[in-house]
């Protein structure tokens, strides 16, 4: 298929293909939007405007709790405040930064949350970005806390992938799009510069430059007291990249870990998460190890090891501690190390429900050992906690409960995949055989787990549905070894982990073929293009969201050429040999038992281009197959930039599924 008579679809402005796009959506709103649709429609968008949810706080340092907050009186959202004390009660009092409803009616514009960056100290400044219809390309533009406006004359970006951070409060690192040549390939920063106030951005200092062909360079500041740094980072690929401390004479001096390993400074202690087996200073530290050492020398202590079962999740630091989270047998397990002579010394932190996450939600290193906990499972709805180390949590927040858990269980299976391996999957339900919904992703090193989800609640369990979740390789449940065991020529290693389950689901009695339908995003949308064009016989119905499905030409759409590392670059002979056995564009055949297959994209995606599903869409139905499409004008790669559109997509898609599964 070098010859793609669908070429056409990748054009993203062109009217002939705006229609096209348009025509496709009118026919599967027609199709599936009837009073089942709109009941589930909002039904959903209760549990996404819900007042009650728990505004999970980003916890800056300034003795302020900050929050983006959508629901239905704001569907762009509001970007507020409010103090420690107010954020215990019920109902805080929020003091209100930014509502971007009200700065879209004033400007005209669709602007959508991007994030923020607020200075430190000062906490009088931020560097706000602001997406159109929700895509990683942002406009940046400094915004006064006390006065609750833009400043006129601040620092400015014009709509880019850009990355900014504070350096002082007339100071920032840059990276964005300066002219030609300055981005990757990955049309990510190549440049770090920085600039400084009332100063015309061509006259920023660059302080580093990258490859082409590099991912991004990335610049930023830690501005932890008595310990502020500059670091510059080089990412060659998404797993290789080179960090370096920039002195005040203009010097990078490099951090010498290996290229393929996570580092972290905190205070003068260096963190390190192996991706490979690691030898230094006579020792050796295999893969999925972390270890730590004081910043400069080179002896490091372990402070988790991995095992056949158990591996590293994440850590968060306070400013005495650093508390750790693992998964054995992607069930989370966490503690809180202290360092100490000549070891650190761990004790565990409370746990929860055998099938819960628990996970550390926020902290404030720089100024104390508090951090923010929260746990959750599949049946239970979230908790907000607050902690000091070595102290006993108060609980702040409950999430409500959006469906009735009664009758409902969760269990944890093992399926053995073609090569023998045993891969865990979970399974929510009341236990009775019928239709299952089964979902994975299986890359960039990801672990999917437990997680409390009233959209799923409502619109598939209280309906009766029994909802599954495998941990594929591919991702990140076991460690490093387990991503890199379906890394690139071994991606089919994550596509028979899959199958393996749907095909354990039958042989236990949860499902029939006929009754099982699969849902996947982005990566798990490859996934879930390669279920259908392999495994057609195992499925009832797909759904494939943001896909990635032309593995001929994702290199030279949008961000694709950033995912080489990942999947392999078929613009070398070798890789494509590879990559041609399971692109899911170049295998649709006619004839095949194909279950239906709807498709969900969004014009603004500036991260998988819309192009994939498009062309999907065109030559599953040239072969003559039941293949719906929606593509939705805004959202992003997250496919919906506020809670109308998620609404929309997750009833489309419950509704798509429930017609041809139930």
């Amino acid at each position: 298929m070098d010859d793609d008579i669908y070429l056409w679809l990748e054009e993203l402005d062109d009217p002939d293909v705006l229609r096209w796009v348009a025509d496709r959506n009118t026919e599967t709103l027609t199709a599936f939007a009837g009073e089942n649709f709109i009941r589930t429609r909002d039904a959903i968008r209760e549990v996404l405007d819900s007042k009650d949810r728990i505004p999970y706080p980003d916890w800056i340092g300034d003795g302020f709790y900050y929050n983006f907050w959508r629901d239905a009186d704001h569907p762009r959202g509001l970007w507020r405040r409010t103090d420690a004390e107010q954020f215990r009660r019920d109902e805080p009092d929020w003091d209100v930064l930014l509502d971007v409803d009200a700065l879209n009616a004033a400007e005209g514009e669709n602007w959508t949350w991007g994030g923020a960056a607020v200075l430190h100290p000062g906490y009088d400044r931020a560097l706000i970005s602001l997406s159109r219809g929700g895509a990683d390309a942002v406009v940046v533009r400094e915004f006064d806390l006390r006065a609750r406006g833009f400043v006129t004359g601040g620092f400015t970006l014009p709509e880019a992938k850009s990355d900014v951070d504070w350096i002082d409060a007339d100071h920032i690192f840059v990276g964005t799009d300066f002219g030609p040549g300055s981005l990757t390939s990955s049309g990510y920063p190549r440049i770090a510069k920085r600039w400084r106030r009332g100063t015309p951005l061509a006259e920023a200092e660059t302080i580093f430059e990258g490859q082409a062909d590099d991912v991004a360079v990335i610049a930023g500041h830690d501005s932890t007291p008595g310990y502020e740094r500059d670091i510059v980072s080089r990412y060659r690929d998404f797993y290789h990249a080179e960090h370096y401390v920039l002195a005040p004479s203009g010097e990078l001096v490099r951090i010498d870990v290996p290229d393929d390993a996570f580092c972290d400074v905190h205070q003068d202690w260096l963190v390190v998460r192996l991706r490979s087996g690691w030898t230094v200073g006579g020792v050796s530290y295999p893969a999925g190890a972390l270890l730590v050492t004081k910043f400069g020398e080179r002896d490091f202590t372990v402070l988790f090891q991995p095992d056949e079962h158990t591996s590293f999740s994440s850590y968060a630091w306070t400013r005495n501690h650093l508390l750790l989270a693992t998964m054995t047998d992607v069930k989370t397990r966490l503690y809180l190390l202290t360092p100490d002579t000549p070891q650190w010394r761990r004790e565990p932190l409370p746990g929860t429900a055998e099938f819960d996450r628990t996970w550390i939600a926020d902290t404030d290193p720089d100024n104390d050992d508090s951090y923010l906990i929260s746990a959750e499972g599949f049946l239970r709805p979230a908790t907000l906690g607050i902690a000091t180390a070595g102290g006993e949590v108060t609980v702040l927040k409950h999430e409500p409960e959006f469906f009735d858990p009664g009758g409902l269980t969760v269990r944890q299976f093992f399926a053995v995949s073609a090569d023998g391996t045993r891969v865990p999957y979970f399974v929510v339900g009341a236990g009775a055989a019928g239709p299952a919904l089964l979902t994975g992703y299986g890359g960039f090193e990801i672990s999917l787990t437990p997680d409390y989800d009233g959209v799923i609640g409502r619109g598939w369990l209280a309906r009766g549905g029994t909802y599954v979740v495998a941990n594929i390789r591919g991702g990140g449940e076991y460690g490093p070894d387990w991503h890199r065991a379906a890394q690139r020529e071994n991606r089919p290693r994550a596509f028979e982990d899959f199958a393996a389950v749907a095909e354990d689901l039958v042989a236990r009695g949860i499902t029939t073929p006929a009754q099982l339908g699969v849902e996947g995003g982005s990566n798990g949308g490859l996934l879930m293009g390669v279920m259908l064009t392999r495994y057609p016989e195992l499925f009832g119905a797909v759904v494939a969201t943001v896909p990635l499905l032309d593995m001929r030409r994702y290199t030279e759409l949008l961000a694709g050429r950033s995912w080489i590392a990942e999947y392999g670059d078929p613009g070398i002979e070798a890789d494509w040999a590879h990559l041609r056995e399971f692109s899911p564009y170049q295998n649709v055949r006619p004839g095949r038992p194909y279950p239906p297959v709807l498709l969900i994209s969004s014009t603004r995606d500036d991260r998988v281009h819309p192009g994939h599903a498009r062309k999907m869409l065109a030559r599953l139905r040239e072969c003559g197959y039941d293949a719906s499409y929606y593509e939705n004008v805004e959202g992003g790669h997250g496919a919906a930039a506020d809670n109308e559109q998620a609404a929309t997509i997750a009833a489309l898609t419950l509704e798509f599924l429930w017609r041809n599964l139930g």
